[in-house]
């Protein structure tokens, strides 16, 4: 597997990471107040965050291309953070996190099935549910801390996906032409699949936010065109995400 360009996701995650230094954390201290349902998506959000990314890690590093890796842990790290800053806004609301949840079991063992490109396949359905859950969870609330955090969790996520376009235009590029664009339409499939479980799933919570079941669907499924013209794209780091 050959990849070049690399070095420059690097260099964007070291800056992100100094800058979330400069900034600190949120004000913890002013608490936070929501709907039960919104807790009980934000608990399942967190423990799909939590992980220590290994097998991706693993991955790309017999990938062979040492600035993909590299920029991989930093990705990694920033997945992290997620996880402790919802678990620091769960905490501020007096709710506990939860040890797993059924989806995210499922979608680590989807992740695991094959190599490289499956892995960034599967993870980049949850990355751009997540785009569209947290800018729910950023517009959809009057409490600060909440908008905060998720404000946060979003401005990381719409990095994470060109990221990941990009290498998977590097990945798809292997396979032969003819095959290209229905693997992306099954993926766009799946990713249908999983909107409409998580819109059931999370449908008191997005109710709560001012967003209907259907209109997260077709959210979802619309920001997913821009995903793949990127990916099949000469210039996958063109794609924006609006926020």
């Amino acid at each position: 597997m050959h990849t070049d360009g690399f070095a420059k996701w690097t260099r964007r995650f070291e800056e992100e990471r100094e800058r979330r230094r400069v900034q600190g954390d949120p004000d913890w201290r002013q608490g936070a107040t929501l709907h039960p349902a919104v807790w009980a998506g934000i608990q399942r959000f967190q423990v799909g965050e939590d992980g220590d990314g290994a097998n991706l890690v693993g991955k790309a590093d017999e990938a062979g291309d040492g600035d993909y890796a590299q920029a991989v842990r930093l990705f990694v790290a920033e997945e992290q953070n997620h996880a402790r800053l919802l678990a620091r806004l769960l905490a501020a609301g007096g709710m506990p996190t939860l040890t797993g949840h059924w989806s995210d079991t499922v979608f680590v063992r989807l992740r695991r099935l094959m190599g490289l490109r499956m892995e960034l396949l599967v993870l980049m359905i949850a990355e751009v549910v997540a785009l569209r859950y947290y800018r729910a969870l950023r517009d959809g609330t009057d409490d600060p801390l909440t908008s905060d955090v998720a404000g946060r969790i979003l401005s990381d996520e719409q990095r994470h996906v060109p990221f990941h376009c990009e290498r998977l235009h590097t990945s798809l590029a292997e396979l032969p032409r003819a095959t290209r664009r229905p693997v992306m339409a099954l993926w766009r499939l799946l990713l249908l699949a999983v909107s409409l479980v998580v819109a059931v799933d999370h449908g008191s919570a997005l109710r709560q936010l001012t967003v209907g079941r259907l209109r997260f669907v077709a959210d979802v499924v619309g920001s997913s065109r821009a995903v793949v013209s990127a990916v099949l794209a000469p210039r996958p780091d063109a794609w924006t995400s609006a926020g």
